[in-house]
């Protein structure tokens, strides 16, 4: 599902403009980001957690000269879903095989 597709949904769902849906969602993800960014957890209730997870420093192979690389430490973004959204997608979505 896409963007689009989310504030499309959204906006049949509730009755309000794409446009002001739009500017929401979009709102949200710049907030999220934002938070991130100064090192703050996201913490939705039900939904899940956008969280900073650190990655420890650690050595890595360059294939084609082939040498080793040290990659720093960094952190990333990360979600954790919370455990009703887990269970729903465990009830919900069929293991294709």
């Amino acid at each position: 599902m896409t963007k689009a597709e989310i504030v499309s949904k959204i906006s049949n769902d509730l009755g309000i403009e794409k446009t002001d849906v739009l500017a929401t969602v979009e709102s949200f993800m710049n907030e999220v980001k934002a938070s991130l960014e100064s090192g703050n957890n996201v913490y939705l209730r039900g939904f899940g957690s956008f969280v900073i997870k650190t990655r420890a420093e650690k050595i890595g192979r360059n294939i084609l000269k082939n040498t080793s690389i040290k990659i720093p430490a960094h952190n990333i973004p990360s979600f954790k879903p919370s455990k009703v959204f887990l269970d729903g997608v465990k009830k919900k979505v069929k293991v294709n095989n």
